[in-house]
């Protein structure tokens, strides 16, 4: 790696220009890591992106995925921890984990192969960055001897990730809103049934975007924000998208060349850690968006006008997700970190749900990205179709990743990989629908069949989550 041994402060995408500290739009990494939206409504960003050399990502073939980690984020949190602390978090966060590659890759036709991001506490892609972020926080927060309130918002894993991670940690309470008979079944137990006292389960009355909203207005709220210490762990939090760049590295690493990666995706998090990785040097042949029919970005790239639509119910409940956050942080590089403009466009878009992209930075986007819809219908032949030829079970996610795969042409020998997101058995009535098959349960989803769920059910009404936020750690001093 060249240059300094940290990066130096994270800017907000909305920042006007001002250069002195937090409140005028620069943070540590301090900041982010226990932060959540900057003080101007903006998502943080690095400074500048260091940058990785071929040589150096070659010789990621040989190294452990851990050791990829201490690699790609050094440079990020050495000025917030020691280089032995580091290094006990990350060996700590994937020792837990069911592979020893943690993101395997699996080739299941010519040039075609999923990265597999499941084999964590949850078997759900999320688990390979909170695992980490929580032991960051961890430090950190016995550290300066305070406590945080994490809030976040999940359309089925995050949730049971933030628990697994989170679960009975010192220092912090944790609620998670999901939207109530949006999510499956066993996403849901995973974070009911959750024996910890620390952690408060929300079933919201609306849509996943209704959850994201509330909880943005919470933390827009600086004097709860302040008194609550409120955290973001969802992929606002800027820290969650660099722990995520680390499998583009090594999945091309392993390749020995550039790859196409089609990513189901949503909340655009797990897209634009591509897109990290990308301007941190690695080689990507192209950045696919895979979605269901809530195509907001498919609309976007196609004709220029990123405009909201009711979210609709799929067979892919967490890809349902009208307004992706991440989406700010690719209008912020497209646009050449033009911040003022930035600000603007996104109030517009806050008033209007609706965003004309000028064309120099719908140019830029589609030169980094395309995108692709998926009907359900197709999600379950695609299910079905893997399963009769190989025997594979996929969930649905990873199966609207497949499906738009294959529509892309592979004459020239470019691989494509797909970002395999979760374990097949947290949909078993989506996968047993279109094979015939339950698939099996893990060990690791026993436990989620064993007691009693607890959740509160919430109106979609600010006031009354901040209720129940006040309620719920009342006995705890600040």
């Amino acid at each position: 790696m060249e240059g300094d041994d940290s990066i130096g402060p994270f800017v907000s995408t909305r920042s006007r220009g001002s250069n002195v500290d937090e409140d005028r739009g620069l943070g540590t990494f301090s900041d982010v890591l226990l932060g959540n939206l900057a003080t101007d409504g903006g998502l943080w960003m690095p400074r500048f992106w260091p940058q990785f050399e071929a040589t150096q990502i070659d010789a990621f073939a040989g190294s452990s995925y851990a050791g990829v980690v201490l690699e790609i984020l050094h440079d990020f949190v050495g000025g917030c921890f020691g280089s032995d602390e580091i290094r006990a978090d990350v060996t700590a966060a994937y020792a837990a984990f069911d592979h020893p590659d943690i993101a395997p890759l699996v080739e299941i036709d010519t040039n075609l192969y999923l990265l597999e991001l499941f084999h964590g506490p949850t078997l759900a892609f999320k688990d390979i960055a909170l695992q980490l972020l929580a032991r960051f926080m961890a430090r950190e927060l016995a550290r300066r001897d305070a406590r945080a309130t994490i809030l976040v918002a999940t359309s089925g894993d995050t949730g049971s990730a933030a628990i697994a991670a989170f679960g009975g940690l010192p220092h912090v309470e944790l609620f998670v809103l999901h939207p109530k008979g949006r999510v499956s079944g066993v996403q849901r137990r995973q974070m009911t049934t959750s024996r910890h006292a620390n952690v408060h389960n929300i079933a919201l009355e609306g849509t996943f975007d209704d959850a994201q909203a509330l909880v943005k207005s919470l933390f827009a709220d600086r004097a709860f924000a302040k008194e609550m210490s409120l955290v973001a762990v969802n992929s606002i939090n800027i820290v969650r998208i660099l722990a995520q760049s680390v499998y583009y590295f090594t999945a091309t690493a392993k390749l020995g060349r550039p790859a196409r990666f089609v990513v189901p995706t949503g909340n655009f998090g797990d897209i634009f850690a591509g897109e990290a990785a990308s301007r941190m040097g690695l080689p990507v042949a192209g950045l696919i968006a895979a979605t269901n029919a809530n195509d907001i970005f498919v609309r976007a790239l196609r004709e220029g006008v990123y405009a909201v639509r009711h979210a609709l119910p799929t067979l892919s409940p967490s890809m349902d997700i009208q307004i992706a956050s991440n989406f700010e942080r690719a209008l912020f590089e497209a646009c050449g970190r033009d911040c003022a403009w930035l600000a603007d466009a996104m109030a517009t878009f806050a008033r209007d749900r609706r965003l004309v992209i000028p064309p120099a930075i719908l140019d830029a986007l589609r030169e980094r990205y395309s995108a692709c819809a998926v009907s359900d219908d197709e999600t379950l032949e695609t299910i079905g179709d893997v399963h009769r030829r190989s025997g594979r079970l996929l969930d649905p996610h990873t199966a609207v990743g497949v499906a738009a795969a294959l529509r892309e042409d592979r004459p020239d020998g470019t691989p494509i990989v797909v970002l395999a997101t979760a374990d097949s058995a947290k949909f078993p009535e989506t996968v047993a629908r279109a094979t015939g098959t339950v698939p099996p349960l893990p060990p690791r989803l026993r436990q989620s069949y064993v007691g009693a769920e607890h959740l509160t059910l919430l109106p979609n009404s600010a006031r009354k989550l901040r209720a129940f936020i006040e309620a719920r750690t009342a006995h705890h001093e600040r």
